[in-house]
C-alpha cells in the first residue's frame, strides 16, 4: 500500500545514537573480560545477511554439528571510545539475560580477535517484519494484534528483567522462517540499556520514526518501549508512520505536537477498540500511557473476560518462588552452578543484585527485599516476602549474600545444561566415584552452613533404584524435574516465584558483584 497524504515513504532504520555530547575516552584493547578461541577454528562463515550501523551479520555453519547460525561481527575500528566498548558488553550481557524468552534470539557464543568482536546467534532465516509489512501493505487486525501481542510481551519480560530496550522497530524483529506461522523474535540489543525502578536517562537514542517525545526532552525510562511499540502497531495497521515529515527536525516536531491520523484510509474501516489501543500506548505523558502488561490485557488483544486482573510476578519473584520449592541438593547444586558461569551470561543478574543491595553492603536484608519488590509491583504479604527471603538465605545468615542471590534467581534453563549439571554433580562427589553418598551429602551441607536432618528423605526422593546413592541419572533427573512437592513447602498463594524476574535484573550483571 502507498502512503497517503503527506506520507511519503516507510519508516527510515536509521538509528538515532547518542545524540547529545558524550567524552570520548580512550578505548580499551578489548570488549571481553577474557580470551576466546578464534572463530573460524569453530565456524565456516558464509553469505551476508545484513548491515547495521555497527555491525554485519553473516550466516555461518558450525564445524562440528553443521548447525546454521548467524554471525554479528562488529568492526572494532567502530569502536571509538571506551562507551562503545561498553556498549558492545553490555550487548553481549543482555542477550544472555533474556535468552530464556522464546521471542527472543538465543545467543550462541562470543569470540573476540584483534580486529572484531562476533556474536553468534541463532539463525532467523524468515527476515524482518519490516519487509513483510512493506509486502503486506498493512495487516488485518487479527494478525496485527497477534503481532503485537508477541512484541509487547518481549518488553513485559524486558522490564520485569530490568532492560529497557530503546531500539524497537519492526527492523528489529525477526521471522524464523518464512511460513505464514512463523515465530517472531527480537534481535539487536545494541542500544538496550539496565534500568532501576525510577531511574530516568537522558542521552537520545533509537530510531527517528519510534522514538518517543520525552526521549526528545532528555527525561525517560521504560516506558519510551511502549510508545515505539504503539507506533509499530500504527504502522502494522495502516502502512504508514503515524509520525511522519520530510526532515528529521520536522519528525521530531511531528512526535512532540502532531496529531494522530484515524480519518485517511484505512483507519475508517479499522475497530474503534484497535484505535483505542493505539490513543493509549501513544499518551505523549509516559505517566498516563499503557504499561507493557495492561495492553497486553487490552480488551482488543484479548477476549477482556479472560484477561489477568494483575501484573505477573515479576522475574526476580518468580525465580524465588521457584527456588523456594527446592530441596536442599538443588539449591546447593544451583549454587555450585552460578559459581561456575561466566561474567556474561549473569552479568544481568549482578545488576539485580546491585538494584536491591541498595547501602552496597554486600547482602541483602528483608527490609531492602521488601522494598525492592514494592518498587517493581509487587504486592505480595510480608509473610510471603518472609518465606522467600528464608528459602534463598542458605545459609541462614538472615541475610542475602551475592551467591544465594546467584543460585536463587538463576534461570532454570542454565540449571538444565549438561555441562553445568557435570560440574555441579562432580561437586558432590567428592571421591570420583561415580555416586553421591549421604556422607558427601553431609559434608556438602556443613560446608554450605545447611542443617543435616531429613537427608535420608531427600535422598529417598532422589534415588530411583533404591541403592542408597544417588547416580548420575538420578541426579540429573531431580534437577531437571519441576519442583512440586520435591521438598518444597506450603506458602500462602500460588508461589509461583522468580526473584530475579521480579526485580527486574539480568543475569549477566549479577557475576559482578561478587
Amino acid at each position: 500500500m502507498e502512503p497517503d497524504n503527506n506520507k511519503k515513504e516507510k519508516p527510515s532504520s536509521a538509528p538515532v545514537r547518542k545524540l547529545i555530547s558524550t567524552s570520548a575516552t580512550k578505548p580499551t584493547s578489548s570488549v571481553l573480560p577474557y580470551q576466546t578461541p578464534r572463530l573460524r577454528d569453530h565456524y565456516l562463515i558464509g553469505k551476508k545477511l545484513g548491515q547495521g550501523q555497527f555491525g554485519t551479520t553473516y550466516m555461518c555453519t558450525e564445524k562440528g554439528t553443521g548447525n546454521l547460525y548467524a554471525c554479528k561481527s562488529i568492526p572494532k575500528r567502530k569502536l571509538l571510545c571506551k562507551e562503545d566498548y561498553e556498549d558492545v558488553w553490555r550487548e553481549i550481557q543482555i542477550m544472555h539475560h533474556l535468552s530464556e524468552h522464546a521471542n527472543v534470539v538465543r545467543i550462541k557464543g562470543t569470540y573476540e580477535d584483534s580486529v572484531f568482536v562476533h556474536l553468534v546467534m541463532e539463525l532467523c532465516a524468515g527476515g524482518e517484519l519490516f519487509d513483510r509489512i512493506v509486502a503486506k501493505g498493512h495487516y488485518s487486525e487479527r494478525q496485527a494484534a497477534e503481532l503485537i501481542q508477541t512484541i509487547v510481551g518481549v518488553v513485559e519480560a524486558c522490564h520485569s528483567l530490568g532492560v529497557m530496550h530503546r531500539d524497537l522497530k519492526p527492523e528489529n524483529f525477526l521471522f524464523d522462517s518464512f511460513d505464514e506461522d512463523a515465530k517472531l523474535k527480537a534481535t539487536d540489543f545494541g542500544l538496550s540499556v539496565f534500568y532501576k525502578p525510577g531511574q530516568l536517562f537522558s542521552d537520545v537514542v533509537g530510531s527517528p520514526y519510534y522514538v518517543a517525545p520525552e526521549v526528545l526532552c532528555k527525561r525517560y525510562g521504560p516506558e519510551i518501549d511502549v510508545w515505539s511499540a504503539g507506533v509499530i502497531l500504527y504502522i502494522l495497521l495502516s502502512g504508514v508512520p503515524p509520525f511522519w515529515a520530510e526532515t528529521e527536525s520536522g519528525i521530531f516536531r511531528q512526535i512532540l505536537h502532531g496529531k494522530l491520523d484515524f480519518d485517511s484510509e484505512p483507519w475508517p474501516s479499522i475497530s474503534d477498540s484497535a484505535k483505542d489501543l493505539i490513543r493509549k500506548m501513544l499518551i505523549r505523558d509516559p505517566r498516563k500511557r499503557l504499561t507493557a502488561h495492561e495492553v497486553l490485557c487490552h480488551p482488543w488483544i484479548v477476549d477482556v473476560t479472560v484477561a489477568p486482573d494483575k501484573p505477573l510476578d515479576s522475574a526476580v519473584i518468580s525465580r524465588l518462588k521457584q527456588f523456594s520449592a527446592m530441596n536442599r541438593v538443588k539449591k546447593m547444586a544451583l549454587r555450585v552452578i552460578a559459581e561456575s558461569l561466566s561474567e556474561e551470561e549473569i552479568g544481568g543478574l549482578k545488576e539485580l543484585f546491585k538494584m536491591l543491595d541498595t547501602d552496597s553492603s554486600g547482602t541483602i536484608t528483608f527490609e531492602e527485599l521488601k522494598v525492592g519488590l514494592k518498587k517493581v509491583g509487587s504486592e505480595l504479604m510480608e509473610s510471603d516476602i518472609r518465606a522467600l527471603m528464608d528459602a534463598a538465605d542458605i545459609d541462614n545468615s538472615g541475610t542475602i549474600d551475592y551467591g544465594e542471590f546467584l543460585a536463587a534467581t538463576l534461570h532454570l534453563n542454565k540449571m538444565e545444561r549438561e555441562e553445568n549439571l557435570i560440574a555441579a554433580f562432580k561437586y558432590f562427589d567428592r571421591d570420583g566415584s561415580g555416586y553421591i553418598t549421604i556422607d558427601e551429602l553431609q559434608q556438602a551441607c556443613k560446608d554450605f552452613g545447611l542443617g543435616e536432618n531429613h537427608l535420608d528423605e531427600t535422598i529417598r526422593e532422589i534415588d530411583l533404584d533404591n541403592d542408597g546413592r544417588i547416580d548420575f541419572g538420578e541426579f540429573a533427573a531431580m534437577m531437571k524435574k519441576g519442583d512440586a512437592g520435591i521438598g518444597g513447602r506450603t506458602m500462602r498463594g500460588n508461589l509461583n516465584f522468580n526473584l530475579a524476574d521480579a526485580l527486574g535484573v539480568t543475569e549477566e550483571a549479577a557475576s559482578d558483584s561478587s
